[in-house]
């Protein structure tokens, strides 16, 4: 869900997306790469001829053969990286380069660009300050804000249930312009420590509120529907924050335990598309929405 929300596509059988899209790695959960390509030809002696006009002065490099999907050995694999390395004009260095050039065959030739790895950081936000034993894992949560908001640019987000904050925090970390809302006070006392732990130390960015009461208009929301393990929603309040959802938010990321279809039909919602993150038993899931 996540890939195609922020390409419009999925990788298919191959374990690459082209895209003229420069989006940071470490922005997706499920990216480890980018590579931007330098030449491209359908020939490797072609991609071979091109990479040896790369004049590398006083900078170390390596180059990677990126895996794809198609077979190849490990020897194949090596062969064809010392053969284009041979070429540029640098110094080789295996270990600690300063650059890293990848190696990419696909159906039509061959590519060779700078690879930029993926560092995943937002790794370090799973341990906070405060949580719930059922709040949304780190990477689900930074993957919920990416198909909420897959280009930030002049977005306006809330998170109408924020509970602890784990939906904001990665947001923010994006620079996406984002507020939260929860009727538990000790949900925004918890979500406002783990906020101000991270470095978004605004007490205004979260407030105790009822998503019903919502006003303005937001460009997109994600609501994660109140839940534990031992009871299920009432019908009737889960309907008043559907429809509530719909009037303040334009694209809605839903997510939930419950089977809601029907009721986002009901509501006169548009389903985009769906999905579930399943951990053992317990299944989330999600629906994109619009008004």
């Amino acid at each position: 869900m996540e890939l195609r929300a922020l390409f419009g596509r999925e990788p298919g059988s191959l374990a690459y997306i082209e895209s003229p899209l420069m989006i940071e790695p470490d922005r997706s959960p499920f990216i480890s790469m980018r590579m931007d390509v330098l030449f491209s030809s359908p020939t490797l002696e072609g991609l071979v001829a091109q990479a040896a006009g790369l004049m590398l002065e006083g900078s170390t490099f390596k180059v990677l053969y990126l895996k794809n999907g198609l077979k190849r050995s490990y020897e194949e694999q090596r062969q064809l990286e010392r053969l284009v390395g041979a070429n540029i004009r640098g110094t080789a260095d295996m270990r600690c380069p300063d650059m890293t050039f990848g190696l990419l065959s696909h159906e039509r030739g061959w590519m060779l660009g700078l690879c930029v790895p993926a560092d995943h950081a937002w790794r370090q936000r799973i341990h906070k300050p405060q949580n719930y034993s059922t709040g949304l894992p780190v990477a689900t949560a930074r993957a919920l804000v990416n198909i909420a908001v897959p280009n930030p640019k002049g977005i306006k987000a809330i998170d109408p249930c924020c509970g602890m904050g784990n939906v904001m925090i990665e947001a923010l970390s994006m620079d996406i312009d984002i507020v939260g809302m929860d009727l538990n006070p000790l949900a925004v006392r918890g979500a406002r420590a783990n906020l101000a732990h991270f470095g978004y130390e605004n007490p205004g960015l979260v407030s105790i509120g009822d998503m019903n009461r919502v006003t303005g208009h937001f460009d997109a929301a994600i609501l994660d529907m109140p839940y534990n393990l031992c009871s299920v929603l009432p019908g009737e309040e889960k309907r008043a924050m559907l429809a509530s959802l719909r009037r303040f938010s334009e694209t809605s990321v839903i997510v939930s335990t419950e089977a809601l279809e029907s009721d986002l039909l009901a509501e006169g919602f548009q389903i985009l598309d769906y999905g579930q993150a399943a951990k053992d038993s317990f299944v989330r899931n999600i629906w994109v929405c619009r008004s």
